[in-house]
């Protein structure tokens, strides 16, 4: 017995999930392999996928998209200007991801930049007054959407959920660059 069959979830008919479907064919082709990974990984692949295809109502009536709004999002909770490469490691963005929504949110008045005084190379960023009450008008329509979303999930099981993630992304962000080949 595969360790996936072992916790009940293989041939489990009660999961008619997409990945449910995958794994089962998988299993077909590959009865010896543990699917057990897929499960998960998959699940947390579909579901982001699924999230993003569905975008986020408030930011889209606002003209934002996901990542111009954690760019504009981390400036207002560190509550000071930050450099385009803070931005970078801020959000999980490449620099030039961030170099191109800074230029849109700089014409849409939303953020300034000024140079650094003793290194032209760098420079800062800082929220103008209209970007910043433009995500405080956001924010709470955006949890309040995001809370919709998770409404399926009772809120003892969403704790686990976000306890779970947290768990794993903690070892992920620490050990997958020595899990890379």
């Amino acid at each position: 017995m595969t360790a996936t069959k072992g916790r009940g979830a293989a041939g489990d008919d009660t999961r008619g999930d997409t990945v449910a479907a995958v794994v089962r064919q998988w299993q077909a082709v590959h009865p010896d392999l543990d699917t057990g990974p897929m499960e998960i990984i998959g699940r947390v692949n579909r579901c982001a996928a699924l999230l993003q295809q569905a975008e986020d109502a408030p930011l889209r009536r606002a003209g934002l998209s996901r990542p111009e709004f954690d760019l504009l999002g981390a400036l207002r909770r560190t509550g000071h200007e930050l450099t385009p490469g803070d931005l970078a490691r801020e959000t999980f963005s490449s620099g030039a991801a961030v170099t191109k929504r800074l230029k849109q949110l700089t014409e849409r008045g939303l953020v300034e930049r000024r140079g650094d005084t003793r290194d032209r190379r760098v420079s800062h960023v800082r929220l103008t007054d209209a970007g910043r009450d433009l995500v405080d008008a956001i924010l709470p329509e955006q949890l309040a959407y995001e809370t919709a979303v998770l409404s399926p999930l009772t809120e003892p099981t969403q704790t686990d959920l976000a306890t779970l993630l947290s768990n794993l992304l903690t070892h992920l962000e620490g050990r997958l660059n020595s899990v890379r080949t």
